[in-house]
């Protein structure tokens, strides 16, 4: 029998340094004496051999285990995991068996999950430019919340709403809280595209525009504030912020809106030693403000909203490589691998940093510093600068890349023809197939120009 197909055993207790360069790996993960990694039971080697490369290897448990986390530490809040990080039928599946809502933003991430029988009216749809196809989509599925980002949004969705319904919206509002691991992250402050602004008024515009709506019920508002955040603070000044507004709202108005959604960014940690979001922490100090700002101004405490997406898969994903080449340039050692910003751009975009590691036999060199990099014509295509690889890693030679559950395949593109790599999930000694690789017989059929 293939270890594939083996049950998982009782996991041994990892040594401290194990332990440690580890801690950003799934907590399956263990070492075994022939140098190589096992995910949920199955060898990361192996799983590289039997489905090909790159590939990624999903942890099912670990997934399920980060919703129980979110939903344990607020148990009275909806939690809808953020779609955009990763989404496949199965993924949609383990999150409405674990509880969790789902947060969409676009008609076809709406409807892959109606497909699997997620129910639509736990589903939030938002984004900065909703198409009339994304609009008309989420309402004949029934889903159960819109998140309004503009002013032009509002006559729109109103004016192709049945005239016997009534849509639920929030208002994506901007509190003007500057958070986030990267500026091009950060989407709580006036400089950038997404949702209505406190300071110029145009949240409280919108708030009146959608009141004035027969066919819209404004349940709550909404913000996001950025991305890779790793401490509390950001947090709590963004809920100081909604809790005014949702006063004003009600002075203004009359009307006690009973939602406040709060969106994710949680952050998660890349390398060894790196700040990762404490979500017990975030969940007191949050419902300690929430419950404080409201007693403040005598509002009722709305029913709060949480978007996790990358600290719910990012921990739970990893992606393996082989080595093609090895190139030493002056004083600077290439190692290329057979993917790159074709399956992960988020180097490129984002200066992001990995700790990839060999697997499949044991090291035999002292280290030295290398960048891995891609196989397109990019020069920016770097996977990990200057990281430390044994001294004799060579083609043929296996590379892992932990931390790799989020923003890989679902910002993965066609850039070369490549293909998109499949993705396996591996749990009790056993991987499958959930989204199978991308041939140039795909490809092909999409171009029809002859």
């Amino acid at each position: 029998m293939s270890i594939l197909d083996a049950p998982l055993h009782v996991l041994p207790q990892l040594s401290a340094d194990d332990a440690d360069s580890l801690s950003v790996w799934p907590r399956s993960t263990r070492p075994s004496p022939a140098g190589d990694l096992t995910v949920g039971g199955v060898p990361l080697a192996e799983a590289a051999d039997r489905f090909g490369t790159p590939v990624y290897v999903l942890d099912e448990q670990e997934i399920r285990d980060r919703c129980r986390t979110y939903r344990t530490a607020f148990p009275d809040a909806d939690v809808v995991y953020a779609a955009k990080a990763f989404l496949c039928r199965a993924m949609a599946h383990w999150v409405r068996e674990e509880g969790l809502g789902l947060d969409v933003c676009s008609a076809g991430e709406l409807a892959l999950a109606v497909s699997t029988g997620f129910p639509p009216e736990r589903i939030v749809l938002h984004g900065n430019a909703k198409s009339p196809d994304d609009l008309r989509t989420a309402l004949r599925l029934g889903v159960g919340r819109i998140v309004v980002d503009s002013t032009s949004e509002i006559a729109r969705l109103a004016a192709i709403t049945p005239a016997d319904s009534r849509q639920k919206v929030m208002v994506r509002v901007v509190p003007g809280v500057a958070a986030g691991a990267h500026v091009k992250v950060r989407t709580g402050t006036d400089d950038q595209k997404f949702g209505l602004s406190i300071t110029d008024g145009s949240a409280q515009h919108a708030v009146t525009r959608i009141l004035d709506q027969s066919h819209l019920e404004l349940v709550g508002l909404h913000c996001h504030i950025g991305s890779q955040i790793a401490t509390t603070k950001p947090y709590v000044a963004a809920v100081r912020r909604m809790v005014g507004l949702l006063a004003r709202i009600r002075d203004q108005h009359g009307v006690t809106l009973p939602q406040l959604d709060l969106g994710g960014g949680h952050a998660i940690a890349y390398r060894p030693g790196e700040e990762r979001l404490d979500i017990s922490v975030l969940a007191g100090r949050v419902r300690a403000e929430l419950e404080d700002g409201c007693a403040r101004t005598g509002l009722p405490v709305p029913r709060l909203t949480l978007e996790p997406g990358r600290a719910i898969v990012g921990p739970a994903g990893v992606a393996v490589y082989r080595v093609l080449a090895v190139k030493r340039t002056g004083d600077r050692t290439f190692v290329a691998v057979d993917g790159g910003m074709s399956d992960n751009p988020r180097p490129a975009l984002y200066g992001v940093r990995y700790a990839p590691r060999l697997i499949g036999r044991p090291a035999t060199a002292p280290p030295r510093l290398v960048t891995v990099v891609g196989r397109h014509c990019e020069a920016g295509d770097i996977l990990a600068d200057e990281v430390a690889l044994p001294g004799d890693v060579r083609p043929g030679d296996l590379l892992a890349v932990p931390a790799a559950g989020a923003y890989h395949l679902s910002m993965a593109s066609g850039y070369n023809l490549v293909g998109r790599p499949p993705v396996v999930a591996v749990a009790d000694g056993i991987a499958r197939v959930l989204v199978r690789r991308e041939s140039l017989d795909d490809m092909n059929r999409r171009d029809i120009g002859l």
